[in-house]
């Protein structure tokens, strides 16, 4: 019972349209046709039949006519003379076959109520056995009447049986259907185009694309969400200019008393005593210098650059070139080149940072780029190190969790953000290796 109330349901998220196009279309479709099947019905079963009775009334009535005029007129000539006149008054073309028979009573009949209301008719009127062909000649109806002395043919024009208001009627309904249904798809496609317009803009404004502000179009409500667009637009990349700016200057504070700290241990002289503690001291500094760096990429998150057209497969082989230089093995697998829409330079760090967490890691790193689908690009770094838990591989990507080994905690941190920026993602999963494979996927 619970299976049949859902099975409606299922098919008919199945049957309907995804698109608010084809949505739209149908709930204006649905009443339109429901609306013409109704007329269509009032007419049909109503007015339609009731002309077809009558007119088949008269034809059967003035078959029956003639008929009693011949019965009465055993005369040729008279006969001939009656037939001449059903011709002239009735448009009936008739000819006698004395001595014949009708060799069977099967009709050939055409749908709809006509037929069957002409048969009536001469069953009522002549009651004699009788045949009807509406189907050898386009423009009469053949009917053969069985009577005492032979059979009657009568070709009675089709036009007396049927009314031409019916083409008309049918004609305006499926023309007015298709009018309203195609203003009605050129209306809605307009207002559906400016809101995939927004979402295309908001789409890429998500990926770090400065797209500008849009033109608002279409309804009141779609022209309304695209100007809070634009404002939420111009709100955020304000707040990324401030930001970037409170941050370059907080750096160059703090940079500051550190530079004259490592100038200060530069000069000291270098005895046995000091030697050891101005070394740790130096050492120190540079790690406090690094850690601001990194703390204000993570903070500035790359915001300021522009996606370009970029051959990812090169980026790799010049990262990979450069980790080599540094006196790590890494192995690099990926096709001749394939081009996508990045910041180069936000990319590169993101994919630094992941080489550089597996090489403190492991001994032996393996980049590889490939496509497993056309929508998806995926570049897996794989190490032989000792991986991470699986219950710890999604909070290692909170800053500051994964700072470790000389680290400071925000590599995956900032590389995840870069990732997301694009429009993917990173994962982080077992590799073929034994150690840890972080993988990241870009929308191509």
């Amino acid at each position: 019972m619970r299976f049949a109330t859902r099975f409606p349901g299922r098919f008919l998220k199945r049957v309907l349209p995804r698109s608010l196009l084809g949505r739209s279309l149908l709930i204006i479709l649905l009443p339109l046709v429901l609306v013409q099947v109704v007329a269509l019905q009032i007419f049909y079963g109503n007015h339609l039949e009731l002309i077809s009775r009558r007119f088949a009334g008269a034809v059967a009535g003035e078959i029956g006519f003639t008929l009693d005029l011949l019965r009465r007129t055993p005369d040729p000539a008279e006969r001939q003379w009656i037939l001449d006149e059903a011709r002239t008054e009735f448009e009936f073309a008739m000819r006698i076959h004395p001595g014949a028979r009708l060799t069977t009573n099967k009709s050939r009949n055409i749908p709809g109520p006509m037929d069957d209301d002409l048969a009536e008719a001469l069953r009522e009127k002549i009651g004699l056995p009788f045949r009807m062909d509406w189907t050898s000649d386009p423009q009469s109806v053949l009917v053969e009447v069985q009577f005492w002395d032979g059979v009657l043919e009568v070709e009675a024009p089709r036009k007396r049986l049927y009314t031409s208001t019916i083409y008309l009627f049918v004609l305006w309904l499926v023309g007015s259907a298709i009018l309203l249904f195609s203003i009605a798809a050129l209306f809605m496609r307009n207002q559906v185009r400016a809101i995939r317009r927004l979402a295309r803009a908001a789409e890429a404004f998500g990926m770090g694309r400065d797209v500008g502000p849009i033109k608002p179009e279409g309804a009141a409500e779609v022209r309304q969400a695209a100007a809070a667009f634009n404002r939420m637009q111009e709100r955020i990349r304000r707040f990324l200019a401030q930001r970037t700016e409170m941050l370059a200057g907080v750096s160059h504070d703090l940079r500051t008393p550190l530079t004259r700290l490592r100038l200060a241990l530069a000069m000291l002289p270098a005895g046995a005593a000091l030697g050891q503690d101005i070394a740790e001291m130096t050492t120190d500094v540079e790690e406090m210098d690094r850690m601001i760096g990194g703390y204000l990429a993570f903070a500035r998150g790359e915001g300021t650059e522009q996606a370009q057209p970029t051959d990812l497969a090169a980026m790799l082989e010049d990262i990979a070139a450069s980790t080599r230089r540094a006196g790590a093995a890494i192995t690099l697998i990926t096709p001749p080149t394939l081009t996508l829409p990045l910041r180069p330079d936000a990319m590169r760090r993101a994919i630094t940072n992941l080489i550089d967490n597996a090489r403190r890691h492991a001994r032996h790193v393996t980049v590889t780029l490939s496509t497993p689908s056309s929508r998806i690009a995926a570049i897996a770094v794989d190490d032989d190190g000792p991986g991470i838990p699986p219950e710890r591989r999604e909070s290692v990507f909170r800053p500051f969790e994964s700072g470790a080994a000389g680290g400071t905690g925000l590599g995956l941190t900032i590389a995840r953000d870069i990732a997301r920026a694009h429009g993917g993602d990173i994962s982080l999963d077992t590799s073929p290796q034994g150690g840890l494979r972080a993988r990241i996927s870009l929308p191509i």
